[in-house]
């Protein structure tokens, strides 16, 4: 292990190419790695690599996690309708550990002393990444230069004017990240209670008027088609997004709880997820079981909160996903949704395992399966508990 050898988790941003000066200054090899989570083309990954070497840094390396990402993860996150706080579809949470894992996972083989990473000490980024690291390598030392030295923006700036980067980086008044499950958007709005984002602050724009009909085919819980058309996962919620964000689909505002304790608040646009979690949650509707819905319903609360708080590799996270994995084995069908400006509805579903079976009755109208004889009796028995609990206590 090479003493002066550090890997940089580096996006071209300003802190982590602050932390590129910060580190060569210090003596460090710098050999910098940006983990592709579905949120970078080609373009983006190659103008990365470029401005990497024009910072002097010994080497760069792009690792692809897409594919993991969702074998691993987001399959889970749609098994379990998962939404934080009934709201925020872990867009940027859920990535960052598999982001970490890769790091750590390269950092190991190229034999490097210390990982540095550009989180401030304010945010859960710097949690996440360091509960990877230090628990798939704890023998690495973990550098996070903004962190430690308390900087401010205007400071950071400052330093890299002295380094012959004179990037107007003020001009970038929206932080933006963006990956496979969605795009979280930081501003000064996002700073209060009270401001909403501007239309401006997100990276789709609405280019579509009108309305649309698309059809969402699940495969035992899995996004696997789109209008009839079938598609692996990954591809499938890149078509769909697409195609709804044009209509301005899937933005909001999330509030909550930090891992250290402070009220945060992002915006996010996440076209596809939010879309394919109501489908799939209301396939499950027709299909599932109220019991197998309620224990889901607890258990992926739980999968959602850990996860979010960089919990990924805790046991319990595997125990629950052979549950969620299991409770798919009925959800297969076709979901109609309309799309229009700003918002969807989900229309219905067929199904071959649809519970809302004429056979035995149909809601409001008739009953096929049972008499009102049974009625009277199922509900009598059924009134027992309340019935004896109130002669004696009323």
């Amino acid at each position: 292990m090479s003493d002066k050898k550090v890997v940089l988790a580096f996006s071209g941003g300003l802190d982590t190419t602050y932390c590129a000066f910060y580190l060569k200054d210090q003596g460090y090899d710098v050999h910098t790695v940006i983990v592709n989570t579905g949120g970078f083309s080609k373009e983006e990954l190659a103008e990365t690599e470029k401005r990497a070497f024009s910072y002097g840094v010994d080497s760069h390396k792009c690792l692809e996690e897409t594919s993991n990402f969702y074998e691993q993860c987001l399959k889970y996150l749609i098994y379990g309708n998962v939404l934080k706080n009934n709201t925020y579809p872990l867009s940027v949470s859920a990535e960052r550990a598999f982001q970490a894992l890769a790091i750590a996972k390269y950092a190991k083989s190229i034999g490097a002393k210390a990982i540095a990473h550009g989180s401030t000490g304010a945010g859960n980024d710097q949690v996440r990444f360091d509960l990877i690291f230090q628990i798939i390598c704890p023998d690495i030392e973990i550098i996070t230069p903004i962190r430690d030295n308390k900087l401010s923006r205007q400071e950071e700036i400052d330093y890299l004017a002295t380094k012959g980067v004179n990037i107007s980086w003020e001009k970038a008044k929206y932080s933006i990240n963006k990956g496979l499950w969605g795009t979280s958007v930081g501003g000064d709005e996002t700073l209060t209670s009270n401001l909403g984002l501007p239309e401006i602050a997100f990276p789709s724009q609405v280019e579509k008027d009108g309305s649309e009909v698309v059809e969402l085919q699940f495969k035992k819980g899995e996004f696997v088609g789109l209008n009839g058309e079938k598609l692996d996962s990954v591809n499938a919620i890149f078509k769909l997004n697409d195609m709804a964000s044009k209509y301005g689909i899937g933005r909001d505002v999330h509030v909550g709880d930090t891992i250290i304790g402070i009220k945060g608040r992002v915006g996010f646009e996440a076209a596809a997820p939010v879309i394919i979690l109501k489908s799939h949650h209301t396939l499950e509707k027709h299909v599932l079981t109220k019991w197998q819905q309620h224990w889901k319903e607890q258990l992926a609360n739980w999968y959602g909160m850990l996860l979010h708080e960089g919990q990924f590799l805790d046991p319990v996270m595997r125990d629950i996903e052979v549950f969620l994995e299991n409770t798919q084995q009925n959800v297969t069908g076709t979901v109609t949704v309309n799309l229009a400006p700003y918002r969807f509805e989900v229309v219905g579903i067929t199904s071959d395992k649809d519970l809302m079976s004429s056979t035995f009755g149909q809601y409001g109208e008739m009953n096929n399966g049972w008499s009102g004889e049974d009625v009277k009796g199922f509900t009598k028995i059924l009134a027992n508990q309340s019935k004896i609990y109130n002669s004696i206590n009323s």
